[in-house]
């Protein structure tokens, strides 16, 4: 592979002009394409083979609205003192206005029908409350719209329903709030929190190059990267359907890679041209080492995001392949854009910062920080070793918490109207309507069991009401809701539900051929957490051993795999626990704008595993590569250690706290979820690239000793051989014009690996 990256790297620094053209070219046809034909991205969380899905599936199938999404106004009078039920003028005119409001919602397009509160008014206070429509004080009434399925709408419809309650708070005496599932599918959680992590990435790699040149390649590439892999999303959509959150969450990893690649590779140039090679040379060696680690790790994301299909969930599947298809892109334009730009820059990549930020690259050497820092860790790893693992399995204890969920309104801040409108219905009518159960029957031509299993739903202790059955004999299905007693994100909610399947349902249809199911949001996203728990356990399985296999045949031994295993747990686990602290705890949630606790997102802990995953096998490839090639030159394995640390930390650290940076930027959104994404990742990193590389590692592999390289002979004669980070180390260009020589292939690294240990090409990463 290293011939191969030398040769693209080498041909992009002579043709830089050539490279650019034919990716701006792709640029233009990918986007072009995407805007022409392209299809809108649909939130989808369908899953087939659970309960929920089978009560949607039912009521589509017959062609019930109940079915589709829903939006619900939430109507109180402005005047706090005023009910809906009072005789006066005052009342009457809020009445009148109420109509108004629900006549107006009726007409917007895609609008099936709308339950209107006013016109149940006319029946007298009693009717109304019965109908679920207006609260027991007459202080909150509900006017319910209902629309169809996701494919037959769009962000258009909401835009026309934030309208419509914009135009209703004109010189109104009402004060109108709207919750809808269209915020769900079609709601912007809000942008711009990917500036403030280019910023301070921008300020990172200023600092760490001293180059304004320097630091604007790996930004400059890595925005083009996402620009165009986020444009292809829309084109993916005809192989599968792309769910809309997916652009986020690809931005935050495709910035954190695409400039952490772009980072490891300009290091490597500019060493190669303090060294005093020609810039096309330079840029074609760092390819051609660099860019192999960069090869590996994010083919290891892609890999290891891909496995997410182990879920069995679709729109966490499709999540999968958006995100893997920006790192592809970044990976792509790392080993090709990249040295095009550095070919391009020629020796201006140094120029162009404060005087006294640039400075000559060199490698870090007896007597310097991370020098010292390395000798310190050797000389107390025992001490090092027990407290940092200590740390982390106290940081990781809170997992025992985790409660797998998804956001509501209630988890929102208060300026958003949809976090308004819950507090107004769980106020005035209790905390189960904001998550409606929606009860679909297979009646199978006996529709005798609908009103006894309506009973018995209604008479259990979670159950708050049910309204009245609708019965289609036609096509066999009957529905209807039913309110739980507590809040949708309420372990007590779940526990109903789970009541309701394995206890109530079989009570009343035993000796029947009617099923019954429980769908509903609700119901959905608790059924979604659970499949996430059963597959959650097997996904880490395999991306563990398949970390195990390809670091056990980078590096020739059993132990160091193994340890990088055990080590990548520890890091995750602590930054699941972090999450359960903040998000369920309530630790510190006010500092990022939560103001109360928020369950877990079910399948946050799965896509989580599988990009921090990824991302540290890059530190752990870059850090242990150098560790090997220094054991293999001299035999001792101590000094292995601290050598390997002090010449790559500076660069891992530098890498991991831009991670951290656009990680951390995200921190920033409204949306919980987004939050609940940021802070995890940035906290994996944080944790991954310093206490584990810094500390835990050095410190591990200085006790086992010569023991991290045993790998047994029988073992070593069936592994392949991966050149990982070996590079050429001929002199002159590679066969890129009539009559030039191809460079010398890699050596092996001076001097006899010790007795036991199989000696690869040489590994030189930085």
């Amino acid at each position: 592979m290293s011939r191969l990256l030398y040769r693209i790297g080498h041909r992009a620094a002579r043709h830089p002009w050539r490279t650019i053209g034919a990716w701006l070219v792709l640029a233009v046809f990918v986007v072009g394409l995407s805007g022409a034909v392209g299809r809108e991205l649909e939130d989808d969380i369908s899953v087939p083979g659970l309960d929920s899905q089978e009560a949607i599936d039912l009521l589509e199938a017959a062609g019930s609205s109940d079915a589709g999404l829903t939006a619900q106004l939430v109507v109180t009078p402005a005047d706090a003192s005023m009910t809906f039920f009072d005789d006066d003028a005052a009342s009457a005119a809020a009445r009148d206005e109420l109509a108004d409001l629900a006549a107006d919602l009726a007409a917007l397009p895609n609008v099936v029908s709308v339950a209107d509160p006013a016109a149940a008014l006319a029946a007298g206070p009693d009717e109304t409350v019965a109908a679920g429509l207006v609260s027991p004080d007459g202080r909150v009434a509900l006017v319910r719209a209902q629309y169809p399925g996701i494919s037959e709408v769009g962000p258009g419809d909401l835009e026309n329903l934030e309208e419509l309650v914009a135009d209703a708070g004109i010189d109104s005496a009402l004060r109108v709030e709207v919750g809808s599932d269209l915020y769900f599918h079609f709601g912007d959680a809000g942008a711009g929190s990917e500036l403030v992590g280019l910023v301070a990435a921008a300020v990172i790699l200023l600092v760490a190059f001293g180059s304004l040149v320097a630091m604007g390649l790996p930004i400059g590439v890595a925005l083009f990267g996402l620009a165009l892999g986020t444009s292809s999303m829309a084109l993916i959509t005809y192989l599968v359907e792309i769910p809309s959150w997916a652009p986020e969450l690809a931005t935050m990893v495709g910035l954190g890679v695409g400039i952490d690649y772009a980072l490891f590779l300009v290091t490597r140039h500019r060493e190669h041209l303090a060294a005093g090679l020609g810039v096309e040379e330079s840029a074609a060696r760092a390819v051609a080492t660099a860019g192999q680690a960069v090869v590996f790790a994010g083919g290891t994301v892609v890999v290891s995001i891909l496995g997410l299909a182990v879920a069995g969930i679709p729109f966490v599947t499709a999540g999968g392949i958006a995100i893997s298809t920006v790192v592809a892109v970044m990976v792509a334009a790392s080993i090709t854009l990249l040295p095009a730009f550095l070919g391009l820059a020629g020796g201006w990549i140094d120029r162009l910062g404060p005087p006294r930020a640039r400075r000559s690259v060199r490698r870090d050497g007896p007597g310097h920080g991370w020098q010292r820092w390395g000798d310190h860790v050797s000389r107390h790893a025992p001490w090092y070793a027990v407290g940092v693992t200590a740390l982390l399995l106290v940081s990781a204890a809170p997992v025992l918490a985790l409660r797998l969920g998804f956001p509501d309104d209630g988890t929102l801040p208060e300026s958003r109207t949809q976090r308004r409108a819950y507090d107004l219905v769980a106020e005035g009518f209790g905390p189960g309507v904001n998550g409606p159960f929606v009860i679909a029957v297979d009646i199978s031509d006996d529709a005798t069991v609908v009103e006894p299993l309506r009973d018995a739903i209604a008479a259990d202790p979670g159950v708050a009401g049910v309204a009245e059955a609708n019965v289609d004999t036609a096509a066999g299905v009957a529905s209807f809701a039913a309110i739980p007693t507590t809040a949708p994100q309420d372990a007590a909610t779940l526990e109903t539900i789970d009541r309701l399947r394995a206890d109530v349902f079989p009570a009343v249809l035993d000796g029947h051929d009617a099923t019954a199911h429980v769908g509903g949001q609700t119901a959905s996203f608790a059924d979604v957490g659970e499949r996430v728990k059963d597959r959650l356990a097997l996904f880490v399985a395999a991306v563990v051993a398949l970390s195990f296999v390809l670091l056990m045949v980078v590096f020739r031994s059993v132990l160091v795999p193994l340890k990088a295993a055990i080590l990548n747990l520890l890091s995750i686990g602590a930054a699941y626990g972090v999450l359960v602290a903040v998000f369920q705890w309530e630790w510190g949630a006010s500092l990022i704008g939560l103001e109360g606790p928020v369950p877990i997102v079910s399948f946050i802990p799965m896509f989580m595993f599988a990009i921090v995953f990824g991302l540290s096998m890059d530190y752990e490839v870059f850090l242990l590569s150098r560790v090997r090639e220094h054991y293999l030159a001299t035999g001792d394995n101590d000094a292995a250690v601290v050598r390997g640390l002090s010449s790559t930390a500076r660069v891992i650290t530098s890498a991991a706290l831009i991670m951290v940076s656009v990680f951390a930027g995200f921190l920033l959104s409204e949306d919980p979820t987004t939050k609940m994404f940021g802070l995890g990742l940035a906290t994996a990193i944080a944790v991954d690239a310093t206490i584990v590389r810094t500390v835990l590692v050095p410190a591990t592999m200085k006790l086992m000793g010569d023991a991290n390289w045993w790998l047994p002979a029988w073992l070593d004669r069936l592994l392949p051989t991966l050149d990982l980070e070996g590079g050429p180390v001929g002199d002159g260009p590679v066969e890129d014009e009539p009559g030039s020589a191809a460079p010398r292939p890699a050596g092996e690294v001076a001097g006899a690996a010790p007795a036991g240990v199989s000696a690869p090409v040489a590994t030189g990463a930085d």
